[in-house]
C-alpha cells in the first residue's frame, strides 16, 4: 500500500493555499498598487530561499462525508529565508484573506515565528498589512463570545527587541495590534500613499465626529514625523531595499558582533572640510555632506530623517566597520534639542548599545530649546532621559566637536565617566551657555551702570570672547586634542580599528531612567 493518496491531498491543499483570498480579492489587492504577500516574500528575500512553515493552516470546508471541498488559508505566511546570504525569519499578512484579521491560527503562527527568531537568533522581518493578528467584530459571532485582550505574542515581541534585529514594513492599512507590531521594531518603514497606521480606522473614528480619510488619519506624512515610524518609501520595492540595507549593518543577534565589510579603496575628498563650518556663528551649514565625507563612500544610511530634526541619525561604515552616527543639524532650531530630538537620541543610542555598534558623534549643540512651548513639552524630562541613555552606554564612542557644545544637552555628547575618544575642530566653542545669552545676566549691573550701555556690553563681550578660543581650553586639557578637519576621517579610522576588539557580544540591560 502506498501513501500516494495522502501525498496527492497534500499537494492539493497546498495548491488551494496558493490561491490566497481567491482571484477576485487578489486582483482587487493588486489594483490598489500592492503586491500579494507571496510576491512580497519573493521580493525581499534572496531568490528561491524561502522555506514556508504552516502552509496547511487555515479553514477547510467539507461535505457531509468529510471530503474537502475548499480551503481558505491562514492570512499569515511565515517561514525562514535568506537575505544577502544570511538567514532571517519572515512573516507577512495576507490582506486578501479577511483583510489580515486573525483567522486560521494566526495567533499561533505569530508566536511561532517570533519564537523561532529568538531561539534561532535570527533577524525578523514583519510584512504587516491589516490588523496584523488582531481580532475583528466578526470573531464574536464565530466564537460565540468575546475575548479579553491578552496579546499572547507580546512577550515574544518584547523579548525579541533585546535579542535580534526587528524590521517592520507597513504595507497597507495597519490598525490595532498590527500598528503596535510596526512600532515595536528597531527599524520601520511605511509606503507613501498606500500604507496607513492607526489605533482604529476611519469608520470607528467617525463615531467621535471626525470624518477623515485613511491617509488623513494615519498616513506616512504623520507617522514619519512623530517618530512612530522611522522612514517612508515611495514603493514597496524601496521599502524592501531599505530593510535589506538596514540588516547589513547589524549582527544576526546580540550574541554576535556586527560584520565588517570591505575597506574602501579610497575615501571621499576631505579638503573642503577646512571651510565646511562658517566663521559667522549665526550661519548654518549642511551636516549630511560632512557625514558622507567622513564615512566610507556610499555607506551612510540615514534613519528617521523627518522627525527629531535637530539630530541626524543613521548607520554607516568606517574602514569597513559598521558604526552608529549622531550628527547635530543646525538647520533646525539651530541644533537646539526639542522633546522629539531627545527621544530620537535615546532610541538610537539604545540601538547602538544593543547591537554593539561604536558611536560617532558630530557635535554642534546649542542646548535644549527654550521658551514657553519648550517648557510645556517637557523637554527637560526627555532630555535627561537622553543623558541617561548616553551614560548607560558602554559601546566605544568618539565625539567630534565641530562647532558648539552648550548647556545640559551638550553634556550628552559623551559619557564623561569612562574613556572616550574626543576631538575638536578649530571652529569649536563651548560653555554652560552661549556668551550672547549670558552677558545680560552676569554683567547686568556693570552694563546698566555705564554711560553707554551698548558700548560697555560690546567691550565685555569682546573681552570674554577672547577667552573662549578652543586653544585656551586645550592648554588646560579641557579638550584632549584639536585637529585639522581634514584629518577627521583618519582619526575615525584609528578609532574603529583600535576599539573593534573591545566589542563584546551578549544581551545588554538598561537601568531605570528619569
Amino acid at each position: 500500500m502506498s501513501w500516494q493518496p495522502e501525498v496527492d491531498e497534500l499537494q492539493y491543499r497546498k495548491k488551494l493555499a496558493m490561491k490566497m483570498g481567491g482571484p477576485d480579492k487578489v486582483q482587487r489587492h493588486k489594483d490598489a498598487g500592492k503586491l500579494t504577500v507571496r510576491e512580497r516574500v519573493e521580493a525581499v528575500a534572496d531568490a528561491d530561499s524561502f522555506n514556508e512553515i504552516g502552509v496547511l493552516a487555515g479553514s477547510g470546508q467539507y461535505d457531509a462525508s468529510g471530503k474537502l471541498l475548499d480551503f481558505t488559508p491562514s492570512n499569515l505566511v511565515i517561514g525562514h529565508a535568506r537575505i544577502q546570504g544570511r538567514p532571517v525569519v519572515l512573516m507577512g499578512d495576507d490582506f486578501t484573506v479577511r483583510g489580515g484579521a486573525n483567522d486560521g491560527a494566526v495567533g499561533e503562527k505569530l508566536i511561532y515565528a517570533e519564537r523561532m527568531a529568538a531561539d534561532l537568533r535570527l533577524p525578523i522581518i514583519r510584512l504587516v498589512d491589516g490588523t496584523g493578528g488582531g481580532g475583528s467584530v466578526r470573531n464574536i459571532e464565530t466564537k460565540g463570545h468575546t475575548l479579553i485582550p491578552t496579546m499572547k505574542v507580546w512577550r515574544h515581541v518584547v523579548e525579541n527587541m533585546t535579542r535580534v534585529p526587528v524590521v517592520s514594513l507597513a504595507l497597507g492599512s495597519v490598525a490595532g495590534m498590527g500598528a503596535a507590531r510596526v512600532a515595536a521594531s528597531h527599524y520601520s518603514v511605511m509606503v507613501k500613499d498606500t500604507s496607513q497606521l492607526f489605533n482604529a480606522g476611519p469608520p470607528v473614528v467617525a463615531r467621535t465626529g471626525q470624518i477623515v480619510s485613511k491617509n488623513e488619519l494615519g498616513g506616512s506624512q504623520i507617522h514619519t514625523r512623530n517618530g512612530v515610524v522611522d522612514d517612508e518609501a515611495d514603493s514597496e520595492e524601496e521599502a524592501f531595499e531599505r530593510a535589506r540595507r538596514f540588516l547589513s549593518y547589524l549582527p544576526s543577534s546580540v550574541f554576535e558582533l556586527p560584520p565588517r565589510g570591505p575597506a574602501p579603496a579610497e575615501a571621499a575628498n576631505q579638503e573642503w572640510l577646512l571651510s565646511a563650518i562658517p566663521r559667522d556663528s549665526r550661519s548654518v551649514y549642511k551636516i549630511r555632506p560632512i557625514v558622507e565625507a567622513l564615512a566610507d563612500p556610499g555607506s551612510f544610511m540615514e534613519m528617521g530623517r523627518k522627525w527629531g530634526k535637530a539630530l541626524v541619525t543613521g548607520l554607516a561604515r568606517i574602514d569597513g566597520w559598521p558604526v552608529a552616527v549622531l550628527a547635530s543639524d543646525p538647520y533646525h532650531y539651530g541644533g537646539g534639542w526639542d522633546r522629539a530630538t531627545a527621544e530620537k537620541l535615546t532610541r538610537f543610542v539604545d540601538l547602538a548599545q544593543a547591537f554593539h555598534l561604536p558611536v560617532v558623534n558630530l557635535v554642534d549643540i546649542a542646548g535644549f530649546q527654550i521658551g514657553v512651548d519648550a517648557e510645556k513639552s517637557g523637554v527637560m524630562r526627555y532630555g535627561v532621559r537622553a543623558l541617561a541613555a548616553v551614560y548607560q552606554a558602554t559601546v566605544p564612542w568618539c565625539s567630534i566637536i565641530i562647532r558648539r557644545a552648550y548647556g545640559v544637552a551638550a553634556a550628552a555628547h559623551q559619557h564623561m565617566g569612562r574613556h572616550n575618544f574626543r576631538y575638536a575642530w578649530p571652529s569649536a566653542n563651548w560653555g554652560s551657555l552661549p556668551i550672547e545669552g549670558g552677558l545680560e545676566v552676569a554683567y547686568k549691573a556693570e552694563i546698566e551702570g555705564a554711560d553707554d550701555p551698548e558700548r560697555k556690553r560690546a567691550e565685555i563681550e569682546q573681552r570674554v570672547r577672547s577667552l573662549t578660543s578652543p586653544f585656551r581650553s586645550a592648554e588646560a586639557f579641557v579638550i584632549e586634542d584639536i585637529i585639522d578637519p581634514r584629518q577627521t576621517r583618519n582619526k575615525l579610522v584609528d578609532f574603529v580599528n583600535l576599539t573593534a576588539r573591545l566589542r563584546e557580544p551578549g544581551q545588554v540591560s538598561f537601568g531605570i531612567r528619569p
